[in-house]
């Protein structure tokens, strides 16, 4: 069979696995002739990775997954990150890849909440020098300009400052839940349960604490809300994690007050109507800073955080919507500890696990990671397996590597990227 053939048989599906790939690289080749030498290929890659970092802000978008923000240890300092720089990871080369950032920069911050929309990346939130912050900020991902526009609300008013936060996409809205942060007095009202009080910050007549919020921004209408919602709303929280399945948007874990939960709620985000889920099986044990994704049409995937006795955790979990179960999953990654990491979805349902730290960041703040972790959700394509198996073995195999040139030029270029992917380095930052 020649390679041609092997790359264009009929799609279907192999075994559920987990994987380890090679680490990334900052690279950009395009002769034939590099490919089929490795020694060349050597000679035209150069390293670049993104800085080790916690409470970043992550997006993926068209097999590219885009970092920004956060902050990392120097010695005993807490160091935020520029803001004035966005690293990019092209999940099909392997290659990171950093760019400056003009306009209205925000200024540098953790915590934030990110969500991409029609090719735009928006934050809101986060915690920077002066504290909790209300302001959003958009940057379009498509044009490769990378220029900040802050976000001035026409109609209604932002939430009150906040971080830790999380944000479901429906229906061209951003949807906000939750978070940290503070409000002034005449804001506090004694009946109203969707704020409670952090008995350990306040200053005169500013407090400090953990909301329920829901709040509604829509960018075309440039405009804030905050719906009516029913049922019994989650218990205000902050470093929790969220996910979208259709057209609700759920919410699990966090921390609430001194209590971190393994709890899940649903808000329809049609009728505003909360239900709380009760799973018909074994639970994740409770925790904050981990995270949420979406894997399949009823599926969502959580991956480490901060348990309830405050260990850095390395389990995953499957939950189905539609069983109302979760199921622990078995990965490779189990001696990878992460909080206050991001995770995203990519090409497959792959989810790409970038950065956080592996301490308990409250009392030990120095193991920041600059990994990115990549777990294997579904059976892949036919198609992907032969083009993964060719790039990691073109390097050992003169039969494949004489054959490369009978490839037709937009699959030999789908091919090259998945070389590149797969090249040696020194850099472990890719598992």
């Amino acid at each position: 069979m020649s390679l041609f053939q092997f790359l264009c048989q009929p799609s279907t599906y192999g075994v559920n696995f987990c994987r380890n790939v090679s680490p990334s690289v900052s690279s950009v080749f395009g002769q034939l002739t590099v490919i089929m030498d490795p020694a060349a290929l050597e000679r035209h890659c150069s390293e670049l990775v993104a800085r080790e970092r916690s409470g970043h802000t992550a997006v993926a978008l068209d097999n590219l997954l885009y970092v920004w923000g956060g902050y990392m240890s120097v010695g005993d300092e807490e160091i935020f990150l520029p803001s004035d720089e966005i690293w990019v990871y092209d999940l099909e080369r392997g290659i990171w890849e950093v760019f400056h950032m003009t306009g209205q920069v925000p200024p540098s911050m953790s915590g934030s909440c990110s969500s991409s929309l029609n090719g735009n990346m928006y934050i809101f939130g986060g915690c920077d020098d002066n504290g909790q912050t209300n302001q959003m900020y958009c940057v379009d991902l498509m044009d490769g300009k990378y220029t900040w526009k802050k976000i001035l609300q026409e109609f209604g008013s932002a939430p009150s400052p906040r971080d830790k936060l999380s944000c479901w996409v429906y229906n061209g809205r951003l949807i906000y839940f939750g978070g940290y942060g503070h409000k002034i007095l005449s804001e506090m009202n004694s009946r109203n349960r969707s704020f409670i009080l952090d008995e350990t910050s306040w200053v005169e007549d500013m407090f400090w604490g953990w909301n329920n919020e829901v709040h509604i921004f829509d960018p075309i209408q440039m405009s804030w809300s905050e719906p009516q919602t029913h049922g019994r709303p989650p218990a205000p929280r902050a470093a929790h994690a969220g996910a979208t399945l259709g057209s609700k948007g759920y919410i699990c874990g966090g921390r609430v007050m001194e209590t971190r939960t393994s709890d899940i709620h649903c808000l329809d985000l049609e009728t505003w109507t909360w239900s709380e889920i009760v799973p018909l099986s074994n639970l994740p044990v409770g925790r904050s800073w981990h995270t949420l994704t979406t894997v399949s049409d009823t599926a969502m995937f959580l991956f480490g955080g901060l348990s309830v006795d405050c260990k850095p955790m390395s389990d995953g979990w499957l939950f189905d919507a539609e069983k109302k179960k979760w199921r622990e999953f078995e990965h490779p990654f189990k001696h990878k500890q992460r909080l206050w990491h991001t995770a995203c979805s990519g090409k497959d349902f792959d989810v790409i696990v970038f950065g956080g730290s592996c301490d308990y960041i409250l009392l030990v703040d120095t193991g920041h990671c600059n990994e990115a972790l990549v777990f294997q959700m579904q059976p892949y394509p036919l198609f992907r397996i032969c083009e993964d198996y060719i790039a990691k073995n073109v390097r050992n195999s003169e039969k494949l590597r004489n054959q490369l040139p009978l490839l037709p030029p937009k699959l030999l270029k789908a091919l090259q990227k998945r070389i590149s992917f797969y090249r040696p380095s020194k850099k472990q930052n890719i598992s």
